[in-house]
């Protein structure tokens, strides 16, 4: 498992992770361009840790839960992903691929 977790990917997610649930606390009355930012920063810096460990920080198992944990994060603080999505033309499961490249 340390092949394919080494310590420095999961040091990197850990941080990503913690700095993205510490924006979610009002993100429910926020405006879309500010839930929209948040998930961009989260993006990005998972974005980050996918170059860092040469495209391969993430298999498609792995994509597809990072996807779940944001759309369910924003959920349970009070963002309605659906309407979120829909106001900006977009699926409900396409709000990460803006700015997504893993």
């Amino acid at each position: 498992m340390a092949g394919l977790y080494p310590e420095a990917l999961l040091t990197a997610m850990d941080d990503v992770l913690d700095e993205f649930e510490g924006a979610l606390p009002g993100l429910g009355a926020a405006g879309d361009e500010t839930v929209l930012a948040v998930v961009e920063r989260v993006v990005l810096a998972l974005n980050a840790v996918n170059e860092a460990h040469e495209g391969a920080a993430f298999q498609t198992d792995e994509r597809e839960e990072l996807c779940g944990y944001i759309d369910r994060s924003l959920s349970e603080h009070g963002v309605d992903v659906v309407a979120l999505t829909a106001r900006h033309g977009l699926g409900r499961y396409r709000l990460t691929d803006k700015w997504r490249k893993w």
